[in-house]
């Protein structure tokens, strides 16, 4: 995405179009999970009727990225379009990844509360360990 694209339009292209499949996959098979009945989002929107609306917002969030991932492969996969604005596809690929990035830490964040709801106890920062809960409790 970064590498010099003016006379080297075509190079530049295929690499960012390659980029761009391999997310395209990977975003693909998450929105899929993320719809599944089974997935980890479903059974937190079945059991703790407090974060559904989180977890709708997490789902829209995901279809709107495939949108935008979507979209733009097809903008590169135009052989018509060589009047690609560099500039412009680098900054809405920027915002894709730093959306993805953003989706991942709420992802984990309902994650991490809805564990803490479901047991009363936090997950240890770093090492996977239980840590205290937040009662102040013993244990």
């Amino acid at each position: 995405m970064a590498a010099a694209a003016p006379g080297r339009e075509s190079r530049w292209r295929d690499g960012v179009i390659t980029g761009l499949v391999a997310l395209d996959e990977a975003t693909r098979d998450e929105f899929e999970n993320a719809e599944s009945p089974d997935s980890l989002l479903s059974d937190i929107k079945r059991s703790q009727p407090r974060l559904r609306t989180r977890v709708r917002g997490l789902r829209m969030q995901y279809g709107r990225l495939r949108e935008a991932i979507v979209s733009l492969r097809g903008e590169l996969d135009d052989p018509a379009d060589e009047d690609t604005d560099f500039a412009d596809v680098r900054e809405r690929l920027s915002w894709v990844l730093t959306a993805l990035r953003h989706q991942r830490a709420r992802e984990s964040d309902l994650i991490y509360e809805a564990y803490f709801d479901a047991f009363n106890i936090e997950l240890g920062a770093d090492d996977g360990t239980l840590g205290d809960d937040r009662s102040g409790a013993d244990h």
